[in-house]
């Protein structure tokens, strides 16, 4: 290897020719060999700008100590073991440590579940190595590779430009320049001009808007003009999403709410007797019991880990806030192409000389026949079906391969089809592509539809166009029949048109085939070259729809999500396609096709009227796109968008939930997405919209499990002090009620399996926080119903020594070991009622989550260890209770589930 990190730093390579270039960074234009990449990787590292600090797992560890009531808790044993009470002291370190321990793995499984959705988001780029064109991840480019760009593509590192076709870069996140720039190979004379103007360079983190070229890569990772950028910002920290800042905020008025309370208690305490480090201790574990501290951080982790879960269902969620919204979505404006269909297009009729034609074959493989109406099987001696698979092939930016015995396309699935059509035909691909070379081109153009390239012939240059049939008539002058060139008439013109409609009618993409000789090369523009035209054609072709999609759609309609289909296809195309997936109305009156151009005759009140009733959008521009999200937005519906091309970004960044297509979308619409569909499959959208309800309502069983249970735990603490009774747990005694209902089952309800009803259910609204007032009845009915068996419990246990204990100082352990089991077998039962606050706990399954019965076989074998195993209870100041005790421990604990199921039979009653 020849090339050293100094000779990347050289800011000149504008200045050399293409080849002089090449020849610094040791390549060539068939681009590094897999060996030399290897070699490159090692010396110069992954193509990628720094990382931020990550946290490490010690640093994570130390955080669970940042909370101030743990560091007075671990204050407070400290005294204890110095004032001799060293059995407490241990029993609170240990409990304390199990609490940062319990912590610790929840924070640690978040990092892990964001840093492996990071990995599976990582962009992509088209390079070539050893003369084939391969797809990398962009981390894995090295100086001196050859980087393919095409119109969407974000540029992946800096490079130097060898070849361009009419390729327009936005520099703007560079350099500020509002409109994209036009690109070339031409060398430039100055050394030292500014960024903006080395027009022949392209550099990592801009967007290539319009064209394709070939460029050699001469700066990776932080060697870029964006890296040297990156070096000079601070670390900016992460917003918290809106799910946690509302949650945050309800940490911490119940923490205020929790504090007032135990130091009220603590006070009342020594005013009544009790001595101030009993107390204190006392205070500090009510405080430590009932504070929900880590509310942000389970939050996080559930966001977190249902993105991970989303990705497993190859939905890619890039921002977490998207995981939220996407439970709340009423309205999914989806492409149809690709998401609604199998985006697997095959060319099934053709029109050639006023003849209908059959084609043969489905997908990409090249095998199939072209038959007439009356049984002819044509072939390449039929000179219009020779210059249609020329055409086909020609005009044509996409690559078929055959890998593991299938075919892949890297390209259009449209391209990907004619590409096929011209090889069933019989031509030898690369003998054409050798023979007639690609002079020059005009890409496709959302508003031209239609595409041109130029090749040279044996007489001389040729322009080969394909396009929108619409777009294409108007331009042609003569037509192309086995007899030669005729003239076009008009009665030509509209059998063709008719024929076109029929197609389209039959759910087939239609496209116009033409092409015209020239004389000399000409400066190619639409306006001088696409006209004189001779027509050869129409091609159609067809995306069938997934056979899953259907079912997708209907699951939205009963979740109250409306589907709307938005596609540049032909209105009747996208009509037969949405009435097979059940989109369009089967009764009713009013529209539910619109085009793009009956959209811009509709001023915003009447498109927003219009909406109600239209299930398809055809023949729209990116603009209508931009529009329908704006109109859908002022209506207050939270919108999902999806699309794949460059001008689908504004819709996207627009929409609540931009979603891209992760196998056709453009990079640059990846970029702007907050979530990506790895298979580009509408039915994966639904499943993300269903993972996110399930996440919300995970959330939700959380904190209303975690809040009813410690909201009970203080209003029978400080209940029993206004009833002038002794304190009826001790501080040990709290803190492992806290360990073993707010840890492992409150853990388990995070990974609750969804509700049955899930997906039949409206949307809920964006704005609804978790404490609805079904929530709060609950909350208030749980912890007043637990007051209610405890209190009367403690006093009759301590008033009334039903035991018939002789000894006065075991009567006290003995009642407050009755409210230690009783709470903790209530928490346990109220874990299972806590897994859903609308349906019955028989409705969802009782033993339906496996992880809960776990947690709560474990937490309740510990607490019956602790109460009758005669080591543990003398660390926990508990007596061992007979089966009558335990008995009727049970059985008030298990009350409580007919007690709260009443309850929601009243409020689904209510809701009624």
């Amino acid at each position: 290897m020849t090339i050293e990190n100094s000779d990347l730093a050289t800011p000149a390579y504008h200045t050399l020719e293409g080849e002089a270039v090449l020849q610094l960074l040791n390549s060539s234009a068939q681009g590094l060999s897999g060996e030399e990449v290897l070699t490159r990787q090692e010396a110069f590292g992954p193509n990628e700008l720094a990382a931020g600090k990550k946290i490490s797992p010690f640093l994570i560890l130390l955080r669970q100590f940042q909370n101030l009531l743990m560091v007075i808790l671990l204050v407070a044993a400290a005294i204890s073991f110095l004032l001799g009470e060293h059995l407490d002291s241990l029993v609170i370190l240990a409990i304390v440590l199990a609490c940062v321990i319990l912590g610790f793995f929840q924070e640690y499984r978040a990092e892990k579940a964001a840093a492996a959705l990071q990995r599976l988001a990582a962009p992509h780029a088209a390079v070539l190595r050893d003369g084939e064109e391969v797809v990398v991840t962009v981390s894995e480019i090295v100086p001196g590779d050859i980087l393919l760009v095409h119109t969407g593509d974000r540029i992946a590192a800096d490079a130097r430009l060898l070849e361009t076709v009419n390729l327009m870069v936005d520099e703007a996140i560079l350099t500020g320049e509002s409109t994209p720039v036009a690109k070339s190979e031409a060398v430039l004379p100055a050394p030292d001009i500014p960024i903006a103007d080395r027009l022949n360079m392209i550099f990592g983190g801009s967007v290539a808007t319009y064209g394709r070229g070939v460029a050699v890569v001469t700066a990776t990772g932080m060697n870029t003009e964006f890296g040297r950028i990156a070096q000079m910002l601070g670390e900016v920290r992460a917003e918290p999403t809106p799910l946690e800042k509302r949650i945050s905020l309800i940490g911490r008025v119940l923490s205020l709410i929790c504090l007032a309370v135990a130091i009220g208690a603590v006070l009342m305490g020594i005013v009544k007797g009790y001595g101030w480090l009993a107390m204190l201790i006392w205070g500090i574990s009510l405080a430590v019991a009932s504070v929900p501290e880590s509310l942000p951080a389970v939050v996080t982790g559930a966001l977190s880990i249902g993105a991970t879960r989303m990705a497993r269902r190859q939905a890619i969620v890039k921002r977490l806030p998207a995981v939220e919204t996407m439970g709340c979505t009423t309205v999914i404006c989806t492409d149809k192409t690709g998401t609604l269909t199998k985006n697997e297009m095959t060319v099934r009729r053709l029109y050639l000389e006023h003849r209908r034609v059959t084609v043969t074959g489905s997908g990409y493989e090249p095998k199939g026949d072209f038959h007439t109406a009356d049984h002819e099987i044509l072939t390449l001696a039929n000179p219009v079906l020779h210059t249609a698979a020329r055409i086909s092939l020609l005009c044509n930016d996409a690559t078929l391969k055959q890998e593991e015995g299938a075919w892949r396309l890297r390209g259009d699935p449209t391209e990907g089809a004619l590409l096929t059509m011209g090889l069933k035909a019989g031509l030898d691909y690369p003998h054409l592509i050798q023979e007639h070379p690609r002079l020059g081109e005009v890409p496709f153009d959302s508003k031209r539809k239609r595409m041109s390239t130029i090749h040279q012939d044996t007489a001389g240059p040729v322009m080969y166009l394909k396009g929108a049939p619409e777009n294409l008539l108007p331009f042609c002058v003569r037509q192309l029949t086995t007899q030669g060139e005729k003239p076009f008439e008009e009665a030509d013109r509209e059998d063709i048109l008719a024929e076109n409609s029929r197609l389209a009618g039959s759910a087939l993409r239609v496209l116009g085939l033409a092409y015209r000789r020239l004389s000399d090369r000409p400066e190619l523009t639409p306006e001088s070259e696409e006209t004189d035209l001779v027509w050869v054609g129409l091609v159609g072709m067809m995306d069938p729809p997934r056979p899953e999609a259907k079912e997708a759609v209907s699951r939205c309609r009963r979740a109250g999500i409306k589907v709307i289909m938005v596609t540049g296809d032909h209105p009747q195309t996208a009509g037969a396609i949405a009435n097979d997936l059940g989109l369009m109305k089967k009764s009713g009156a009013g529209q539910t096709v619109l085009c793009g151009q009956e959209v811009n005759q509709l001023n915003d009140e009447e498109l927003l009227a219009t909406v109600e009733h239209t299930a398809v959008f055809a023949r729209v521009a990116p603009e209508h796109k931009l529009r329908l999200v704006e109109v859908l937005k002022r209506k207050g519906e939270i919108v999902a968008m999806t699309g794949d091309g460059v001008n689908d970004a504004p819709a996207l960044k627009r929409a609540d939930i931009g979603v891209a297509m992760g196998i056709t979308g453009t990079e640059v619409t990846k970029e702007t997405a907050a979530m990506i569909l790895a298979d580009d499959n509408f039915a994966t959208l639904v499943a993300a919209v269903e993972e996110g309800r399930a996440i919300f309502d995970n959330i939700k069983k959380y904190l209303v499990f975690l809040l009813s249970c410690n909201l009970g735990e203080i209003i029978i603490l400080t209940g029993a002090f206004f009833l002038g009774l002794p304190m009826p747990l001790i501080a040990l005694q709290i803190l492992w009620v806290n360990l073993t209902t707010d840890g492992l089952p409150a853990l388990a309800l995070g990974i609750d399996p969804k509700a049955p009803d899930i997906m039949s259910r409206p949307p809920r609204p964006l704005t609804e926080g978790v404490f609805t007032n079904t929530v709060n009845t609950l909350l208030a009915v749980i912890a007043g119903y637990k007051t209610l068996i405890i209190l009367p419990l403690f006093a009759y246990y301590y008033l009334y020594n039903p035991t018939g204990a002789t000894d006065s100082e075991q009567i006290l352990p003995h009642a407050q070991t009755m409210v230690f089991v009783t709470l903790v077998l209530a928490e346990l039962v109220n874990a299972f009622n806590c897994r859903s606050s609308r349906l019955s706990l028989f409705t969802v399954g009782p033993f339906a989550n496996r992880f809960l019965i776990a947690a709560v076989i474990i937490s309740l074998a510990m607490t019956v260890g602790v109460v009758q195993c005669t080591p543990l209870a003398t660390l926990f100041h508990t007596t061992p209770l007979d089966w009558h005790d335990w008995l009727l421990a049970g059985g008030l604990s298990l009350s409580l589930i007919p007690v709260v199921e009443l309850t929601k039979l009243a409020l689904r009653r209510r809701a009624q």
